[in-house]
């Protein structure tokens, strides 16, 4: 694989990712899909895994940062990048001779982009955390949940993936573009706990308004509200129900023929009783026979699909959104480019040293010939 097979926006970008796990590399993939030369840099040993996604469309070299020549390997590439992003604890790049400053001796436009749980500064900077625990601290965990019950863990998606990975991302580009017009690189900061909070904007301001309740499970978007939530069908499955506009929800209770029946939805006291109307009347079909009651209507009804589920639903198939190149099932490049689309997915990476080459690294034969960098 070579950079000039990259399609996408990203095209021409070069990103060197030292090796880490969930959302630093998460943060390479999704810069990959989008055209970036990603280039991995691991450590020596070990195979590419064709099931681990965070690492396609990457390229990767094998380099041994104990070595004596080992930052200077990964310094060489610094050199001809335009982003390096790293998920170690504070202090850790610096220490192994590759971090912000000693990175812009030889690159000074080089954005260095930090992946961590809590940030590169305060209380718990240098202690060890998990998703769980970064959103438990960002309050958004303990709005996740039902009425009476406790908190609800949401896999590692809300801090990881979307409160990390999907930060540093958008601070990295937003750095890149401002090298480019000021010729001065800069450390993109990106904590877990500081995006998980920001995802959390309009629960804040809806806080501040008076309009959500701390309390779980009593708000229009908690499942508090019964026109917002999952029931149960008789095949022991779930249909998801949005309706929150009146009209979406006229169409709902016409579909589920309950116009005459269910009590005014406006006023919480009568909750309770809508949510047992709505239950039991979902109970009573399966499925498959509800998707089809409320296929193509705008009522805001959704069948519950589990990951292999999904990639046969029409509207996935038709738009792609689930492939499977080489019989691994993932998703397709996000967001999509009307002028630059990104390539399909490509492979994951495979250690390669061709890249020493394609981007003219120099003293590579030498970096070689010592052992910091590993021939495949």
């Amino acid at each position: 694989m070579t950079a000039e097979g990259n399609g996408g926006p990203l095209a021409g970008v070069r990103v060197v990712e030292l090796a880490g796990i969930g959302p630093a590399p998460f943060c390479g993939m999704l810069l990959a899909d989008l055209g970036a030369d990603v280039v991995r840099v691991g450590r020596p040993g070990g195979g590419p895994n064709q099931h681990d996604l965070l690492d396609r469309g990457k390229r990767a070299v094998s380099v041994n940062l104990k070595h004596e020549q080992g930052p200077a390997a990964v310094l060489a590439l610094v050199e001809q990048a335009d982003v390096l992003i790293e998920g170690f604890r504070p202090g850790v790049a610096e220490r192994l001779g590759v971090g912000p400053e000693q990175c812009w001796e030889v690159n000074p436009k080089l954005v260095f982009g930090r992946m961590t749980g809590w940030g590169q500064d305060g209380p718990l900077a240098l202690t060890a955390g998990h998703d769980v625990g970064y959103i438990a601290l960002s309050g958004m965990l303990h709005a996740i949940g039902r009425k009476g019950g406790p908190p609800q863990v949401p896999a590692n998606l809300l801090g990881d993936f979307g409160g990390g990975a999907m930060y540093l991302a958008v601070g990295v580009l937003a750095a890149v573009l401002q090298a480019r017009t000021s010729g001065q690189g800069q450390v993109v900061d990106a904590s877990i706990v500081d995006g998980a909070a920001h995802l959390g904007s309009m629960l804040f301001g809806f806080h501040a308004a008076g309009v959500w309740n701390t309390e779980r499970g009593t708000n229009m978007l908690d499942t508090g509200a019964p026109y917002y939530d999952v029931y149960e069908t008789s095949d022991g499955e779930y249909m998801a129900v949005g309706a929150l506009e009146p009209q979406f929800y006229a169409e709902l209770l016409a579909r589920l023929d309950l116009t005459e029946q269910a009590p005014d939805r406006d006023d919480p006291a009568n909750w309770p009783e809508l949510r047992e109307r709505l239950a039991e009347v979902f109970a009573r079909r399966t499925r498959a026979e509800w998707t089809e009651v409320f296929d193509g209507s705008d009522a805001c009804v959704a069948p519950v699909l589990s990951m292999t589920e999904a990639q046969n639903h029409p509207h996935i198939r038709a738009r792609g959104t689930l492939p499977s190149p080489d019989g691994v099932l993932q998703p397709a490049p996000a967001p999509r480019f009307s002028h630059t689309p990104s390539s399909p997915p490509r492979p994951v990476a495979v250690p390669d040293t061709a890249v020493l080459a394609d981007w003219q690294v120099s003293g590579a034969a030498d970096l070689l010939a010592s052992g910091a960098i590993h021939e495949a």
